[in-house]
């Protein structure tokens, strides 16, 4: 935080209003002096003026200056006073400039404060309590709305298009100036309980404040939000004024001494207050100013000071050229370091502003926020936002085009314009060089076009679309042959040029969508700036279009290099051309290209000005033309008659020039424009050709002789004649008279009969229509009119010329209107009119109408009117003719109709030909049913045999001919369709005759495999795979063996086929069979063979490509190709070569070649087997120079085996000898025992095996057993051997069976030998019960005393006492009895409830020690507590080692929770009992199990507290506590974040950092719970290596050791190598296969690579320990990763924390008001000496 006073700007004098300039480069102050002072950025005093009284007659002093507000452009301040006025005063742009008042308005009360949030529009509160508007431009104010109450306070948005005014009685009202889409309401929003003299308008809340201490946060609609209460703070006095921070994110409130700041939380949707601002001495805080880009704030003071205040969160340089300094999470000022300038880039939305960075040759911002994406240029100024979801960072960003930025995101291109915050436009396209887009915007203004924003753009690499950005739409797409690789729009957006890969330049005119051609071999082309002239070079000229719109019209020049550039500068255009190392420039005719720029922009004269410059040619006569049409079209009538005289056109330009006249004389005489004169109008109407617009404008004016005039000039006289008559004009019959004179001058007779007919003269009209030779008119008129029907001359007249004429159908029906009805049919039938004919002979010649019936329809079919002339015919009666009729317009159906209905046969020879039309359309029934009609029944089998109805055909070939016939027709046919190459149809041949072996044949003859196949698998399916290997052999024999492969394939002979391969060394086809077909092992087999019969390293190279050498060299071995395996395992696999020497070694053994089996077994590193081999053929001799000089081990093997050959020979002695030899002495006793020599063998196993003897007397003994008693003697001599040798048990029970009654001496001996026995060394219950069975038998041999001895000794006192009375001992009896019942009452009183409670009070320890053997701990821990702390732990420990036996280690836990942890050696096992067993507790990573760990992390920390002040202070003991504890501190900490989405990654680096203590933690599960919390977060690197860890654990469980891990993924870091092995898997079977499944995709996966991360010391992130240095770090106290740079450190010495991790804990911790999270927070203050102090976040 940094805040400094740079000068006390005005001593002793009260700021009564201070304001900062919109650019940031001015501030102003007012004091109760009523001076304005200007300071600059750094505080340095610039300028100065004073105000003044409305009026002067009043003073100086009689008013006070409210407030003021500097307008948007920042060259006017706003000053409200006290004496009802505002007055505006032009400060300029430099300082010094002359103050000059440009507005004033006077009120009706005082002004109070005073607000300028848009140009031109001054918002004020006054005294009476009204918010009036103020607009600077008319220099009038109106009221917005009004109140009763005085206005104390005005603030607005952030956009500054609402305002807030606060009122004396609390109220506060919102109005907006202009709407922006909120919904938000205007009027009054809420009333606070004091004036707000503190008014406050932040992004999202509202803030309000005054003179009761209470600060209060509103909503949007004016719901309370937040309430901050300082009334009980002595030290704080009211709130008299606020600001808000240009981005609304924060709020900062002046009162006395101090200022309070709140910054807004849009996680929490609240106001955090930060730490306040005191300044002792400062008073009361009168004016508060933020500079509007953020970075300052200003305060002023009752006492004349100003505080200035740097607002900064924290700055940055970058690339040494560019100062960032963030004045908030949402506002940046950017800051050129070599130019001074700067821009303030803010999120208008609040969001916080990710890294900023400058592109595009350092003129270019690009930021990102959540949500939008912010652009901005830097010459310009103009930023813009638009919304933008996160793309990981993968745009690509172009700046070519200086008015737009072009952004690439996956296959997206989206537009934006500088200074918009909208997305211009956004389309799919995957081609992102800016050679292939064009984006133009409003670069060249044109007449009637105010938005002109075009894109051209590929679809794909061969398709451009041209899309209207401002209009949303698709203007055309250009579909192109080849690929494009270059293209570009004009700058108006109406033609595109383009490219493609051939050189090839096309121009597309995007109105007419034409597409044209312009230049082949195309090196270079661009447009010229500002114009529509295109440059282009063709290999070695540079062309020129000067007019595009004429593409055809081209200037070129040679070159002799390659255009490098092209520059247009200061009126003139050049082109750069290389020619070696020399640059050279052409310069373009700027006439020509101020021509089309004069066109574009509709300066005609301008264009006329430059034509006359120059000399016609092709290019200026195009050029004249253009103009004279864009002249007319713009009515520029002078231009036009200029251009049409320059192009030649002599009739228009006079025409125009008679126009212009006109238009003149008009302007001339009414001062307006000429052109919209009625007659000019008309008259250019008549340029155009739009006659009827031009009558339109005559009649308009009432001109009717004008527009006669013009038809009359043009001789459309009937136009003339219509205006006449609709207007009732006297010349009428004058024009008409004219009119037919016209017509009969230039000879128009039917245009002059029909003006007679129209004037009903028809004798006239008749006569000139015969004259213009027009007879049938002539015919019509007479026809028509009864009076010239009448007059025969007229009529005979017109019917010879209608004869002349061969109208004889007109000549008729004037006949036959005359009635002459033989005259009118004979001219229908010149005419061919038979209808009128027919209908005529009907009436009046009958016996005629079926001649012309059938003359109706002989003219039809010459006609080619089939179709209508059959019914004629048939009318007439011709049957034969209707037939050739209805064949010829294939009405087939009728044709067969008729045909039917003809009852003699003189119809046969047509059956044929309509039979072969069915035919034809595969209609074969009809077909056939014709034929046979017609009698061609071969006709018809031909048809079914060419159609493949072979069945249809049989079938008819039966019914007429013999099966002989058949089959030798069928034969043959096929036998033909054979040699045709058709072999299908003869196979349906063949097939239909039973001869499937014939068509067998002739696929085989030809070759035609397949189809032989398919008909013996059809006919002779027995043979189908011996025809599969037979085909087979022959195409392999024709060397054709893919074709052999497959037929051995079908034949299930895929062995005949790798051999066929083997044979012609096409060993890659024989392993792929032999992979494909062959068994499991058969492709190995293949590799083998191809590999041996190449050799050498080329085998080796083939056995690796298949992953094979090792199975090789094992089938080489196993199959006795030794040479070959050596060869191999020499090469590449020594290892092997033991392996095969053994395996050559066995084979020489199996052929009896002993001395080379031998050497082969020695150099196989087996010299056993030789000895073995040696034994085996029982050669001792050798087998024991072999163990002696290779391996001694095997030296007792051989003597042993010799040992075996001289039992076999009864050589006991030797074999004896040469087992001890051997140090056997067990095979000696076995071999004695198996002979039954028992002495011999007692004998050796007393001599070498005594601890044996005992087994060996008892076997002895139960043979013995098995074969009869020895006598009592022998069972009383093993009975002491038992004894001797320890086995008291054994001994007790040979004594016991001892039964012989007869010896009652010895049977006592034996019986008190087992009874002592039994009770010196016997377990009590096995002592009682061979006591139980001893006491009777004594009793019965009369020795009471001594059984009853027996039973005392084990205080059997009952069986005592009995014994006693049973021998009369009565007082003995009766003493041993009283022992009895006082035990007895004893007892009772033991057991009885009471008798604890009352032990209690006589014997304490007693009475604990009862509890704990009945089980009833509670009681037994409530009684302990009550005495001292010894006595309590004494039990508590008994009581937690019941429980850890129990498995309810969570009891120990509350226990010890409980009653503390004393630090006594004697219970570290319990403790680490209770914590080894809590760490093996199954799924405890739960946010659930935090209460559990953090009991178990107090109760350490307790402990260790206890060892510190005791003498087990340092020992290692106590540091495996200390390290207990921070384990069970992880886990809880871990619970704790797992409780918190926002601290995903703190858990995840907790559940790493536990992998460095798995010699304590089960290590299956560390690494399950560290892989899955990597997984998490997305840490897959670290997931994939740790899962695949645990998976290894799991098989190391499962197996029983973990001998076999590998530990290349965790050299050099701090997760320990030897770890415990873990009794059992801590995962469910199925999360073990889940993740195995997890596991085996990513492995598949080839984007994860199987390295741990590293950080800047190059050693794994979560190591402690340097890998490079060996330093070792501190683990952070919040997460367990090292602690590097940025730490927080503890009192406590040895504790830190990452910065980073820590703050994101704190802020959750915050934010949530997790109690875990706080808990934790509490332990580690507790752990560390207490926490850090927290920063401030406002500096």
């Amino acid at each position: 935080e940094k805040s400094y006073r740079p000068h006390t700007l005005l001593p002793a004098a009260k700021v009564t209003c201070m304001a900062w300039a919109p650019n940031n480069a001015k501030f102003a102050v007012c004091t109760v002096d009523r001076v304005v002072l200007l300071y600059d950025e750094q505080g340095e005093k610039r300028d100065k003026f004073s105000t003044k009284p409305a009026d002067s007659k009043f003073g100086k002093k009689s008013y006070a200056v409210k407030s003021m507000a500097f307008s948007p452009d920042s060259t006017k301040i706003a000053i409200g006073q006290t004496d009802n006025i505002i007055y505006v005063y032009k400060i300029g742009e430099e300082w010094g400039d002359k103050k000059v008042i440009s507005n004033k308005f006077v009120q009706t009360s005082a002004v109070t404060c005073l607000l300028w949030p848009v140009e031109h529009t001054i918002v004020f509160g006054l005294s009476e309590g009204k918010v009036r508007i103020a607009n600077t431009k008319t220099h009038k104010s109106s009221t917005v709305y009004g109140t009763e109450s005085y206005v104390v306070s005005l603030t607005s948005n952030v956009s500054g298009k609402g305002i807030l005014s606060g009122h004396a009685d609390g109220t506060v009202v919102r109005y907006f100036l202009d709407d922006e889409g909120t919904g938000e309401s205007q009027g009054k929003l809420l009333t606070h309980p004091c004036p707000p003299y503190a008014l406050a308008w932040g992004a999202s809340s509202i803030v309000v404040a005054g003179c009761d201490k209470k600060i209060v946060a509103y909503g949007k609609e004016g719901s309370v939000l937040q309430t901050f209460d300082y009334s009980r703070v002595p030290s704080e006095k009211e709130f008299t004024v606020a600001a808000t921070s240009p981005s609304g994110q924060s709020v900062v409130l002046g009162s006395y001494d101090r200022l309070r700041v709140f910054n807004w939380s849009p996680r929490r949707g609240a106001w955090d207050e930060a730490s306040p601002k005191e300044i002792p001495n400062l008073y009361t805080i009168t004016a508060l100013a933020w500079k509007r880009d953020g970075s300052r704030l200003c305060a002023g003071t009752l006492c004349g000071g100003v505080e200035q205040f740097d607002c900064c969160l924290r700055r940055s340089i970058y690339k040494n050229k560019f100062e960032m300094t963030y004045v908030g999470l949402s506002q940046v000022i950017v800051k050129n370091l070599s130019t001074g300038s700067r821009v303030v880039l803010r999120s208008h939305y609040g969001y916080e502003i990710d890294e900023v960075k400058i592109m595009g040759k350092d003129r270019y911002l690009v930021a990102h926020t959540t949500d939008t994406l912010l652009l901005g240029d830097l010459v310009s100024n103009k930023l813009s936002e638009v919304a933008w979801q996160g793309s990981g960072g993968n745009e690509k960003f172009f700046f070519e085009n200086e008015m737009v930025c072009m952004i690439f995101n996956a296959g997206e291109l989206t537009l934006v314009e500088y200074g918009s915050n909208e997305v211009l436009g956004s389309v799919r396209t995957e081609f992102m060089n800016p050679h292939l887009i064009s984006v133009r915007l409003n670069e060249r203004k044109q007449r009637g076009v105010e938005e002109n924003k075009k894109l051209a753009y590929l679809i794909d690499i061969k398709t451009i679309a041209i899309v209207d950005l401002s209009a949303g739409f698709n203007l055309g797409t250009v579909s192109h042959d080849s690929k494009v690789d270059w293209l570009e729009l004009n700058e108006t957006g109406r033609k595109l040029l383009f490219r493609d890969k051939k050189l090839r330049l096309h121009l597309y005119d995007i109105e007419s969508s034409v597409k044209t051609t312009v230049l082949s071999f195309c090196s270079y082309v661009q447009w010229v700036p500002g114009s529509d002239v295109v440059v282009a070079q063709n290999r070695s000229n540079l062309c020129v279009w000067y007019n595009i719109d004429s593409p055809e019209r081209v200037t070129m020049f040679p070159l002799r290099g390659d255009i490098v550039d092209l520059e247009r500068s200061n009126g003139k255009t050049e082109v750069i051309v290389a020619e070696g190392v020399n640059t050279v420039s052409y310069t373009l005719d700027e006439g020509l290209i101020e021509f089309g720029t004069s066109i574009d922009d509709g300066d005609y004269y301008r264009a006329t000005v430059f034509l006359e410059t120059l000399e016609m040619s092709a290019e200026t006569e195009a050029m004249w033309r253009t103009l004279s049409k864009l002249a007319l079209e713009a009515h520029q009538l002078h231009i036009a008659e200029r251009c049409f005289a320059a192009l030649g056109d002599v009739s228009k330009a006079r025409f125009l020039n008679q126009t212009n006249k006109i238009a003149d004389t008009v302007a001339k005489e009414t001062g307006g424009d000429g052109t919209e004169h009625y007659q000019v109008k008309a008259r250019l109407a008549m340029l155009d050709k739009n006659y009827k617009l031009a009558e339109m404008y005559f009649l308009e004016q009432n001109a009717i002789d004008e527009a006669m005039e013009m038809y009359q000039e043009l001789h459309m006289w009937d136009e003339c004649i219509a205006v006449a008559e609709a207007k009732g004009h006297s010349e009428l019959d004058n024009i008409r008279r004219s009119y037919y004179a016209w017509l009969m001058e230039t000879n128009q007779n039917e245009k002059a009969g029909e003006v007679k007919e129209s004037e009903r003269d028809y004798t006239g009209a008749i006569n000139l229509y015969l004259s213009a030779g027009l007879p049938a008119k002539a015919a019509r008129l007479a026809m028509s009119t009864d009076e010239l029907v009448s007059n025969g001359d007229i009529i005979n007249r017109i019917a010879s010329a209608l004869i002349k004429g061969e109208f004889y159908e007109r000549a008729g029906d004037l006949f036959e209107k005359i009635r002459n009805n033989q005259r009118a049919l004979d001219c229908y039938r010149k005419g061919n009119a038979f209808r009128k004919a027919v209908e005529l002979a009907r009436v009046t010649f009958p016996a005629d109408v079926v001649k012309l019936e059938e003359a109706w329809g002989d003219y039809l079919v010459q006609q080619k009117q089939m179709d209508a002339a059959i019914n004629h015919y048939i009318e007439a009666g011709c049957s034969e003719k209707a037939i050739d009729a209805a064949i010829g317009a294939r009405q087939w159906k009728k044709a067969v109709h008729i045909l039917d209905l003809q009852d003699d046969h003189s119809g046969g020879k047509y059956y044929l030909r309509i039979a072969q039309h069915y035919s034809s359309v595969q209609e074969y029934e009809v077909a056939e049913r014709l034929f046979v009609k017609g009698d061609h029944i071969k006709d018809a089998i031909d048809m079914y045999t060419q159609a493949g109805r072979w069945e249809q055909a049989h079938k008819l070939a039966v019914r007429c001919m013999s099966q002989e016939d058949v089959s030798a027709l069928y034969v043959s046919k096929a036998q033909e369709l054979e040699k045709e190459g058709k072999y299908k149809e003869a196979e349906r041949l063949y097939s239909t005759v039973d001869e499937p072996d014939l068509a067998i044949t002739m696929y085989k003859k030809h070759k035609m495999y397949d189809d032989m196949i398919r008909l013996v698998a059809r006919h002779h399916k027995d043979l189908l795979q011996e025809t599969h290997v037979h085909l087979a052999k022959e195409l392999e024999a024709e060397g054709r063996m893919q074709e052999a492969e497959y037929h051995y394939m079908e034949g299930q002979d895929w062995k005949a086929a790798i051999n066929m391969y083997r044979t012609n060394d096409m060993w890659e086809e024989a392993y792929r069979v032999a992979k494909s077909h062959g068994g499991a092992n058969a492709h190995k087999q293949v590799a083998y063979m191809w590999a041996k019969s190449l050799g050498g390293e080329a085998a080796i190279k083939l056995l690796n490509k298949f992953g094979l050498l090792e199975t090789a060299i094992d089938f080489a071995a196993d199959n006795c190709s030794f040479d070959f395996a050596f060869e191999l395992a020499r090469a590449s696999m020594k290892h092997k070569v033991p392996e095969i020497h053994l395996k050559h070694a066995m084979f020489l053994e199996d052929e009896g070649k002993f001395p080379e089996a031998e050497i082969e077994f020695i150099k196989a590193g087996k010299p056993k087997e030789a000895v073995l081999m040696y034994l085996h053929n029982q050669d001792w001799t050798e087998a024991q120079r072999v163990a002696e000089a290779h391996d001694p081990d095997s030296m007792s093997e051989v003597l042993v085996g010799q040992a075996k050959s001289c039992i076999d020979q009864r050589d006991f002695q030797r074999a004896e000898a040469l087992l001890l030899r051997a140090q056997r002495p067990e095979l000696v006793i076995k071999h004695y025992k198996d002979l039954e020599m028992w002495s011999d063998a007692m004998r050796i196993c007393k001599e070498y095996l005594p601890s044996k003897l005992a087994f060996l007397q008892e076997e002895y003994e139960r043979e013995t057993a098995k074969k009869g008693s020895r006598g009592v003697d022998g069972v009383l001599e093993q009975a002491r051997e038992w004894e001797m040798s320890g086995e008291y048990s054994r001994a007790v029970e040979c004594y016991l069976r001892v039964k012989d009654t007869s010896n009652v001496a010895l049977l006592e001996k034996s019986l008190t030998k087992a009874a002592e026995l039994a009770i010196k060394f016997l377990s009590r219950d096995r002592a009682v019960e061979v006591i139980q069975a001893v006491g009777p038998r004594l009793v019965q041999l009369r020795k009471y005393n001594v059984a009853a001895e027996f039973f005392l000794n084990l205080e059997l006192i009952k069986e005592a006492v009995d014994t006693f009375i049973v021998g009369e001992e009565w007082n003995k009896a009766k003493r041993v009895a009283k022992e009895l019942d006082r035990r007895d009452k004893m007892a009772k009183l033991k057991f009885s409830g009471t008798f604890c409670t009352q032990l209690v009070g006589v014997d304490v320890m007693a009475a604990l020690d009862m509890y704990a053997e009945r089980g009833q701990w509670e009681k037994c821990i409530e009684t302990a507590s009550k005495q001292n702390f010894k006595i309590l732990h004494k039990y508590v420990a008994l009581y937690a080692t019941h429980l850890i036996k129990e498995l309810e280690v969570e009891k120990v836990l509350n226990l010890y929770s409980q009653h503390g942890v004393p630090a006594n050696p004697q219970n570290f096992n319990i403790y680490k009992h209770m914590f080894l067993e809590l760490l093996n507790l199954r799924d405890r990573d739960c946010p659930e199990a935090y209460r559990m760990w953090a009991e178990l992390r107090n109760v350490l920390i307790q402990l260790c507290e206890n060892m510190t002040k005791s003498s087990e202070a340092n020992t290692p003991a106590h540091e495996e506590f200390e390290q207990m504890l921070v384990i069970a501190h992880y886990y809880a900490t871990r619970s704790a974040a797992k409780g918190l989405e926002q601290l995903g990654t703190v858990a995840a680096k907790l559940s790493i950092s536990l992998l460095r203590h798995t010699e304590l933690i089960p290590a299956d599960k560390a690494f399950y719970e560290a892989g899955l919390a990597a997984k998490a977060v997305g840490w897959h690197t670290m997931a994939f290596i740790f899962l695949n860890r645990f998976l290894d654990l799991a098989d190391g469980i499962d197996e029983g050791n973990l001998d076999t891990l590998d530990h290349s993924d965790f050299q050099d870091t701090d997760i320990p190598f030897e770890v415990p092995l873990p009794a059992k898997l801590h995962v469910s079977v199925e999360k073990r296969e889940e993740i195995r499944d997890w596991v085996l995709t990513v492995s598949m996966d080839q984007r994860v690579e199987q390295v741990l991360p590293r950080d800047e010391r190059d050693t794994y992130e979560a190591s402690l320990l340097s890998a490079t240095s060996g330093v070792r770090s501190l683990p952070c106290v919040i997460t367990g990763y090292p602690v590097l740079r940025n730490k927080i450190e503890f009192k406590r010495p040895g504790m830190a924390a990452n910065k980073d991790d820590w703050n994101k804990f704190l802020m959750a911790t915050k934010t949530t008001h997790s109690p875990e999270c706080q808990d934790v927070l509490k332990f580690v203050s507790q752990w560390c000496g207490g926490l850090p102090t927290a920063g401030y976040s406002f500096h």
